[in-house]
């Protein structure tokens, strides 16, 4: 899951980070003023500049898109930002913290591949992504029309009547 090249070269991980900084920052990209919560409580003004981080985080999400499981990626998802509170806070060194590094470690076996980028007056567009080895994405599943037998519009009648069983039963009360 770590970005190893830029346009085919392969790079280290901090040639990745001056270079990313210098091309996506020429365009504006990662740029934010927010007010946000300070630990102690107090509200707070922060502008920050990331364009590396801001180009990284864009294209890891292209490619998690791609080859992480749905409830894989939605449970990722849930837990991102406690990792960024914990980290934030000073808790590297916390039990809490190796859990959840362990969790997203085991999340990112599979996430590799190719991801191309467009950046422009501030904004990072994914042109598009591939993984020739983990891709769980399928056109002929994808597109409902000749797949195999994945899916059979039949078979939505049933699933939605049974999606919708809770909320039948609460209808009664």
């Amino acid at each position: 899951g770590d970005i190893v090249a830029i346009d085919g070269e392969r790079l280290s991980a901090a040639t990745v980070m001056e270079r990313l900084n210098r091309i996506a920052g020429q365009h504006g990209v990662g740029r934010s003023d927010i007010v946000e919560n300070r630990y102690v409580g107090m509200k707070s003004r922060g502008c920050y500049e990331t364009p590396a981080g801001t180009v990284m985080l864009k294209a890891h999400r292209a490619m998690e898109s791609l080859t992480l499981d749905r409830e894989a990626m939605h449970l990722k998802d849930e837990l991102m930002p406690r990792y960024a509170k914990v980290i934030y806070n000073g808790y590297w060194w916390s039990p809490e913290r190796f859990m959840l590094q362990t969790l997203i470690d085991e999340s990112q076996k599979t996430v590799n591949g190719q991801v191309r980028l467009s950046l422009y007056k501030g904004n990072v567009s994914v042109l598009g992504r591939e993984s020739a080895s983990n891709s769980l994405f399928d056109e002929k599943i994808a597109t409902f029309e000749e797949d195999d037998g994945a899916y059979d519009q039949k078979d939505a009648e049933g699933f939605i009547k049974l999606n919708a069983l809770r909320l039948r039963v609460a209808a009664k009360l």
